[in-house]
């Protein structure tokens, strides 16, 4: 018993001269760890006699128990007087917020959340989705949608060329539109077809409307008897669905694309007020995006009759739908990852915009 008596002692000496939580912690272990002193005892019992089991088993485990008790209040007393020094010698504002206030909420990127809307929208008017690849060759981004070789979107200047195999003559390029989709689709599947294809795109060009890569969207369909009227009908319809606007007037300009004919720039009517622009109101015009009728070279690149089958193609910029509809003035802001700029225009994932499809 005296052994004991000693043992106890010890240990509670020690934990009254536990000058911080490190040395208590060390203390703990020498006592009560898996191979503490006390632990090591109370494995020994296991060899005695019932009797002497029941008694010095009570015995060490009251101790125990009490030894265990002692350390948790000697622990938290010691954890006060550490954050007593701390407030007397470190810096600390109780009026600051706490930390979880000054953290940014996750906010879904304007280019997403505009290409997620432009997606919807032509999805529900019976358009599929489609896609290619970011790098393509001459015959899809340029030759099949009659593009001639001595055209400008060909120059140096404005695309990105990537050096190919030597065993190849022609080198490939960044697709400088997603109209290449709109090839890879009339070259796999044989009309009716009713696509849209979103993306990247590239062209060497960096200003406050143009970047070197931004985003785009194409939409094909061709069938037959298909016509300009079914084509303004469409954009009309778009348009309004996307701007939210039953107001909104569209303007189709005579223009050129190779690979439409005819033509159209279509602009949206707008007003200027306190440096705002103000959509669907005003006698001002906005340029939106670009159509046509599909140009019949095509469909013979595309090995189709161009005397059987008609239809529109219609392109738009990702980047300036957003600009128009959530007043964002610079594109460049666009890719700068600046997370004051993202909580400012960003959009809640609980906050999506209820699109009116009737």
């Amino acid at each position: 018993m005296s052994d004991y008596d000693q043992l106890f002692q010890s240990a509670l000496v020690e934990v009254d001269n536990a000058m911080d939580s490190e040395l208590l912690e060390k203390t703990r272990v020498k006592f009560l760890g898996k191979n503490g002193l006390i632990s090591i005892e109370l494995k020994k019992i296991s060899s005695l006699s019932p009797e002497e089991k029941k008694t010095l088993g009570k015995q060490l485990n009251e101790f125990k128990n009490i030894l265990l008790k002692k350390i948790n209040i000697k622990k938290k007393n010691l954890d006060n007087e550490e954050i007593e020094k701390k407030l007397l010698t470190e810096f600390s504002d109780p009026s600051m917020p706490c930390r979880d206030q000054s953290i940014i909420t996750s906010k879904i990127h304007p280019i997403t959340q505009t290409i997620e809307e432009v997606v919807s929208i032509l999805g529900s008017m019976g358009l599929s989705y489609a896609e290619g690849p970011d790098i393509e060759d001459d015959f899809h981004n340029f030759t099949a949608l009659n593009i001639p070789e001595n055209h400008p979107a060909r120059q140096m200047h404005d695309t990105f060329y990537i050096k190919s195999d030597e065993k190849k003559e022609e080198n490939n390029v960044l697709r400088t539109h997603t109209s290449p989709v709109q090839i890879r689709t009339l070259l796999k599947k044989p009309p009716p077809i009713r696509i849209f294809a979103p993306g990247r795109t590239y062209r060497c060009d960096s200003d406050v409307t143009h970047t070197p890569m931004f985003h785009q969207v194409e939409g094909l369909i061709v069938e037959e008897k298909i016509n300009f009227a079914n084509l303004k009908w469409f954009l009309t319809k778009f348009c309004k669905i996307f701007f939210e606007n039953d107001n909104l007037k569209l303007r189709f300009r005579p223009s050129f694309f190779p690979f439409t004919e005819p033509s159209a720039e279509v602009d949206i009517n707008c007003s200027f007020k306190n440096g705002k622009i103000n959509l669907g109101e005003g006698e001002k015009w906005m340029e939106i995006l670009g159509c046509g009728m599909v140009h019949p070279n095509v469909y013979k690149f595309c090995d189709l009759d161009p005397k059987l089958l008609s239809g529109f193609a219609f392109g738009m910029g990702i980047e300036r739908l957003a600009m128009l509809k959530y007043g964002m003035p610079d594109l460049r802001s666009f890719f700068e990852n600046d997370l004051n700029w993202l909580k400012h225009y960003g959009f809640s994932f609980l906050d999506q915009p209820d699109l009116n499809w009737e």
